[in-house]
């Protein structure tokens, strides 16, 4: 298994001011983490997930160049290409090697169970973490059994799983079975979104993974950040940003549907530094719901440096 990236010495230290700026001014203006739905098209219709009840159109091979270059330009650090199924693009071998070019280090997330149909061997190549998404709502638990294989094609490779109220229960045998075969797996909440009684219990989903994180050290990624935040009044942060399958930027949250400009169109710093990014950043410090969207809730933890640092240099080893 390769090591991640080493990215230029000089985006380091870029990166570091734009921390070190939301640090001094407490406003989250500049994101590291930028999730990019390159497609909202999927094979599964998982009741914790809306995308399949409110598609959006795919951008095309160009446009989505466009985007992952205005994040190679900005302050983001790490881009998640997802979906959707982003397996679903013709194109998507393409992207990646395009995506691999900028000063970024790149997650790739799928949850296609037969991944042996795909060249992954050659899109490891281009991607420095791969997720595969598994759990009950994509109906792929068979896939726990086939985790060894999937090591071999590269980068680093992590399974994601998401739980629910309902699910909570068979976390313990999903960690022990990654813990088995040598991989780490990503616990996150189902999502609270509207109408939907999905969420497990912030505390009683905080209890479990730290105790599983005794029992199977080295095994669970979700920082423990994270599970003190969900358990918190607000927690979340727009230093974390999801980019709609039309290049839409969701903000300040996924879960509010709000929109401030299009990253085909417009650079990204210059859209959230404008007077509705500002604007923007009002209503997600006022908001009192813990949707306990992960990625929001998780980012701080994630550049704290007494779990970034560690973390970072483990994959440079």
């Amino acid at each position: 298994m390769r090591s991640i990236r080493r990215l230029p010495f000089a985006r380091y230290l870029k990166i570091f001011s734009y921390w070190v700026s939301n640090f001094l001014t407490g406003k989250d203006l500049y994101p590291f983490y930028a999730s990019f739905k390159v497609t909202s098209r999927c094979h599964f219709r998982c009741h914790f997930c809306d995308m399949w009840q409110n598609p959006h159109p795919d951008l095309t091979t160009g446009e989505v160049k466009s985007v992952l270059a205005n994040l190679g330009q900005s302050s983001v650090m790490l881009v998640s290409l997802e979906g959707g199924e982003p397996l679903m693009r013709p194109d998507i071998g393409e992207i990646l090697a395009y995506a691999s070019r900028q000063p970024f280090y790149l997650l790739f997330t799928t949850s296609e169970t037969n991944l042996s149909d795909y060249p992954l061997a050659e899109y490891g190549k281009y991607i420095d973490f791969l997720h595969i998404s598994i759990d009950e709502g994509h109906r792929n638990l068979e896939m726990f059994d086939e985790l060894e294989a999937y090591k071999v094609w590269g980068p680093e490779v992590s399974v994601q799983t998401v739980v629910t109220a309902q699910t909570l229960p068979e976390l313990n045998r999903k960690v022990e079975r990654c813990h088995q075969a040598g991989v780490t797996i990503v616990v996150m909440p189902a999502v609270e979104l509207d109408g939907g009684d999905h969420y497990p219990d912030p505390a009683a989903l905080r209890e479990s993974v730290l105790r599983l994180k005794e029992l199977y050290p080295g095994t669970i990624l979700t920082p423990d950040g994270f599970l003190k935040a969900i358990n918190r009044r607000h927690g979340c942060s727009t230093a974390s940003i999801i980019i709609r399958s039309d290049g839409a930027l969701y903000y300040p949250c996924r879960v509010l549907e709000t929109s401030v400009g299009n990253l085909v169109e417009s650079d990204l710093l210059d859209l959230l530094r404008s007077e509705d990014g500002e604007e923007a950043r009002k209503v997600m410090a006022k908001c009192g719901r813990r949707c306990g969207w992960y990625q929001y809730f998780a980012i701080r933890s994630y550049m704290d440096p007494r779990e970034a640092i560690p973390l970072l240099l483990k994959h440079l080893r």
